[in-house]
C-alpha cells in the first residue's frame, strides 16, 4: 500500500519542520542544553505540526548523540524507539481515551522507568476532549510528576483547557504556515517523486491548504491522482472546483462596470465549467481584501505574493473602487459562506450578492 504524500513526507528531524522556526529553536536549545521541562503544551490548527514536533522532541532528549537538537538516528536508543514496540514513547488520543480511567491507568504506568532511554515521554493528542475528572486525575500527575516523565500535550481548542493545566505547562503556539512554504514544500516533494508542475498549479494548491502542511500535501496527493504526472493549473482547477484567478478578476470587472447581464454571464460560465460556488464566494471575498491591500499597502506586490502582471490588473480594479466600497464588498461575501449552507438555491444567492454589488451605490442616488 502506497503513503500518502503527507505521511511519506512527515518531517523526522527539526531542519525539516517548515514554517514553526521560533518553536524549532527553542526546542533545539533545551535539547542541547539539556533543561528539559515535565509538561509541554503545544497548540494550533490542525497540520502544522504539532504531533510531529512532539515525536521529534520525543526522541531528541533520549538521543545520546543529538545532532542539531534532534536525534541522530543512529545511536542505539534512536534504534530502540524507531522500533514498532516501543513503550518508551507513548502517543494517546484522547478524543477516543477520554475518560478518567484512562488517565487513572497512564498515572499506575507512568511510575515505571523508561526502558531504553533517559525519558518517558506520553504525548496526549487533542488533549481539550478530555472530560473534567479526566482533567484532574492529569493535574495531579502533572503536579507531581516522576523525573524521567515528560509530557506533551497538543490542542487545536486551548481555551478549552482548565487554567490549572495550562500554568503547569511550558506553552508554544504554533502558527499558520505561510502560502510561500507551503508552495516550496509542494513542490520539493514534487520534485521528489518526479511530478511535472507549472508554479501557478502549485500556488493554487498552496493556496487551498489554507496555512495546513497536511491539508496542502492531501489536496497535492488528490491532484496527482487526478492528473498523473503532469500537474497544470487547468487539472487543479477543475479537481478542487475551484476558480482560477482570471475568472475572478473578470467578475469584478463586470462588478466595477456595472454590467449586471455581465455578471450574470460570467457566473453561468463558472457554473457550466462546474466549479464550486462555495469557493468563488470564499474567492471573492478573498480578491477584495487583495484590492484593499493594493490601495492601501505601499508593498502590496511582495505582501500578496503575485506577479507584476497581475498586480496591474489588481490595481486598475482597486483605483475603480474606493476603500468603503471594497470593505463593503468584502462584508457581503465573507457571509455568504454559512448562508449558502441554509439557501435553496447556492446559485441565486452568489448572484444576488454580485449583482447587490454591481448596483452597489445606486440606492444613494435614487
Amino acid at each position: 500500500m502506497q503513503l500518502a504524500l503527507y505521511r511519506s513526507f512527515r518531517p523526522t528531524t527539526f531542519d525539516s519542520v517548515i514554517g514553526q522556526d521560533h518553536i524549532v529553536r527553542a526546542l533545539e536549545n533545551q535539547v542541547m542544553s539539556g533543561k528539559i521541562g515535565h509538561a509541554y503544551l503545544f497548540c494550533g490548527t490542525r497540520g502544522v505540526g504539532k504531533t510531529s514536533c512532539a515525536k521529534i522532541f520525543a526522541k531528541a532528549i533520549n538521543c545520546l548523540h543529538p545532532v542539531n537538537g534532534s536525534a541522530c538516528g543512529e545511536c542505539e536508543v534512536c534504534k530502540a524507539l524507531n522500533a514498532p514496540n516501543n513503550v518508551d514513547i507513548l502517543e494517546i488520543d484522547a478524543a477516543s481515551n477520554n475518560g478518567v480511567d484512562e488517565i487513572r491507568a497512564l498515572r499506575e504506568k507512568i511510575k515505571y522507568p523508561p526502558i531504553h532511554g533517559k525519558y518517558k515521554v506520553y504525548i496526549i493528542d487533542e488533549v481539550h476532549m478530555l472530560t473534567d475528572s479526566a482533567f484532574n486525575a492529569l493535574l495531579k500527575t502533572l503536579e507531581e510528576p516522576p523525573t524521567h516523565a515528560v509530557f506533551i500535550l497538543a490542542t487545536t481548542e486551548s481555551y478549552k483547557l482548565p487554567q490549572t493545566i495550562l500554568s503547569r505547562c511550558m506553552r508554544f503556539d504554533f502558527r499558520l504556515v505561510s502560502k510561500d512554504d507551503l508552495a516550496k514544500q509542494t513542490r520539493k516533494v514534487f520534485d521528489e517523486i518526479g511530478v511535472k508542475y507549472d508554479d501557478r498549479a502549485v500556488d493554487l494548491i498552496a493556496k487551498a491548504g489554507e496555512g495546513s502542511v497536511r491539508d496542502t500535501l492531501s489536496i497535492a496527493d488528490c491532484v496527482v491522482a487526478f492528473a498523473g504526472n503532469n500537474v497544470t493549473t487547468d487539472k487543479v482547477v477543475e479537481i478542487l472546483g475551484t476558480s482560477d484567478r482570471e475568472s475572478v478578476v473578470k467578475v469584478v470587472d463586470e462588478i466595477i462596470a456595472k454590467n449586471l447581464g455581465g455578471v450574470l454571464k460570467r457566473i453561468d460560465d463558472f457554473c457550466r465549467a462546474g466549479r464550486n460556488l462555495v469557493a468563488l464566494g470564499k474567492e471573492l471575498t478573498s480578491h477584495f481584501k487583495d484590492l484593499l491591500v493594493v490601495k492601501t499597502c505601499p508593498d502590496a506586490e511582495k505582501m500578496l505574493g503575485i506577479t507584476k502582471e497581475d498586480y496591474d490588473k489588481y490595481l486598475l480594479q482597486a483605483n475603480a473602487l474606493d476603500v468603503d466600497t471594497l470593505i463593503a464588498f468584502m462584508q457581503k461575501f465573507s457571509e455568504i459562506e454559512s448562508e449558502l449552507k441554509y439557501a435553496l438555491s447556492p446559485r441565486t444567492l452568489i448572484e444576488l450578492k454580485c449583482l447587490e454589488c454591481a448596483s452597489y451605490g445606486n440606492e444613494k442616488k435614487n
